[in-house]
């Protein structure tokens, strides 16, 4: 492992994310400038300007490491765990739609990344001034309370969390088919329209679990530590420990998750002959 100090990299972590959350909270009710990356995916000035702020703040500190946001503020080869310098993955306002539409509910997002393993996480809710944040080996904390995964025994019993890509409208793995399955198995699903909080929320016991496809690095880097060091599981929807870079994630108290894993072994499809009789799906105990 490079010779860094975590303990610095976690107090300038939390330092860039809160100055991004009040920048943030400074354009809550202005009229925002808003481009489109897609046809549904998109980018405001208040992105932009939160990534810039987070990108300065480590460069003053830290000019040589390597920073990838999800704006394209500084690129490294995004994908590579081989860089010889931490690389820090930012996430300026994650529930970007959520922000636009004056729903409070997003956040900042930072992780620090050496030699391949996620070793400093920092979620930052700044509407409800929550600070949700990790260093390996050490515990996970929110605004300085220990955080510990629940202890829902059962799918049956479980409040889940999952996403929709942006792609939803052209891609035919979108998600849909998997909402379905779990919703028929588990006490409720909810969706909130930012992956590194549902993340930090399964990390403080609120949620028992969470899965989503098409994820960026960006999207998990931090909330996946958070998750860990809480006592949760991360895994692809394969079982196999989770990797930043595979675009697949379930992430559990650990005990429900192989019932999870499960479920997803079902496939991103519906059988229009079950809709309306899942007892055909689920057995007459209504189990999986």
């Amino acid at each position: 492992m490079a010779r860094i100090s975590l303990k610095s990299c976690h107090r300038l972590a939390v330092s860039a994310a809160k100055a991004a959350g009040r920048l943030l909270n400074g354009f809550r009710g202005r009229e925002l400038a808003v481009a489109y990356k897609g046809a549904v995916n998109i980018v405001t000035e208040a992105d932009r300007q939160a990534e810039r702020l987070i990108a300065e703040m480590i460069r003053k500190v830290y000019p040589g490491h390597i920073i990838i946001g999800e704006e394209g503020g500084e690129m490294a080869p995004p994908l590579s765990s081989t860089a010889r310098e931490p690389i820090w993955f930012v996430d300026p306002l994650d529930g970007t739609t959520n922000f636009a539409h004056g729903f409070p509910f997003y956040c900042v997002s930072i992780g620090v990344e050496v030699d391949g393993r996620v070793v400093v996480g920092v979620v930052y809710d700044p509407v409800r001034r929550e600070l949700f944040s990790a260093v390996r080996g050490r515990g996970a904390f929110c605004n300085g309370r220990r955080l510990r995964v629940s202890s829902t025994e059962k799918l049956d019993q479980s409040l889940l969390v999952t996403g929709f890509a942006y792609d939803i409208r052209t891609s035919r793995r979108n998600n849909v088919g998997h909402f379905f399955h779990f919703s028929l198995r588990c006490r409720g699903v909810r969706r909130t329209g930012s992956a590194a909080l549902d993340l930090c929320y399964v990390a403080d016991g609120r949620l028992d679990g969470f899965w989503e496809m098409n994820l960026w690095p960006w999207d998990t880097a931090a909330g996946s530590l958070i998750v860990e060091e809480a006592g949760g599981r991360m895994s692809g929807f394969d079982g196999r420990p989770y990797d930043l870079r595979v675009p697949e994630l379930v992430a559990s108290n650990g005990r429900i998750h192989e019932e999870m894993i499960g479920v997803l072994r079902l496939g991103d499809r519906i059988d229009p002959r079950m809709v309306g009789e899942p007892e055909k799906m689920t057995g007459k105990d209504g189990r999986a």
